[in-house]
């Protein structure tokens, strides 16, 4: 449990690090932001309390904008993929649902529920993030755009992330 405990604050400091040194200055003419910093709110155990989990939302994305001066734009992003988590969880849910100790991964449930339980949480915090950034209708297909393309490229980078880490 310990263990556990030591081993999720490495991942959190080693993600926010990686965001905010590296990811944070890749950008393709505007359009491709990555943000890999949310695999830690996808990774966390599915016993994890909804409050915790809230809390560990806001948390992440208050460090990220601490580091980035965006006055609470990853804080409510990662928010809303935390309080969306336990439903897209539930909708994709296996027939006999979640063994007690497992964790999202594809050591227990494959790539095809991996990307779609990834899929929905990059779509969800991408969507809130570049809105609450532009927050103008006229913007709708450039921000559409960023959506789109930042999803693919941090998509691309999560299932790299996958096979890295991959126990065999």
């Amino acid at each position: 449990m310990i263990k556990e405990f030591y081993k999720n604050i490495g991942s959190f400091v080693f993600l926010v690090l990686l965001q905010v040194l590296v990811l944070n200055n890749i950008q393709f003419s505007g359009f491709v932001n990555p943000y890999l910093y949310i695999l830690f709110i996808i990774l966390l155990p599915f016993e994890t309390p909804k409050w915790i989990l809230l809390l560990i939302s806001f948390a992440l994305g208050f460090t990220i904008d601490l580091f980035t001066n965006t006055l609470g734009m990853h804080a409510f992003a990662t928010v809303a993929i935390g309080f969306a988590r336990p439903y897209i969880l539930r909708g994709i849910a296996p027939r006999d649902g979640y063994e007690t100790g497992t964790k999202p991964g594809i050591n227990f449930f494959g790539w095809d529920w991996v990307l779609k339980y990834s899929l929905a949480m990059v779509l969800i915090h991408h969507f809130v993030l570049f809105n609450i950034e532009t927050f103008k209708f006229q913007m709708f297909f450039s921000t559409l755009l960023r959506i789109i393309f930042s999803t693919i490229f941090t998509m691309l980078l999560i299932v790299l992330s996958q096979l890295i880490t991959q126990k065999r």
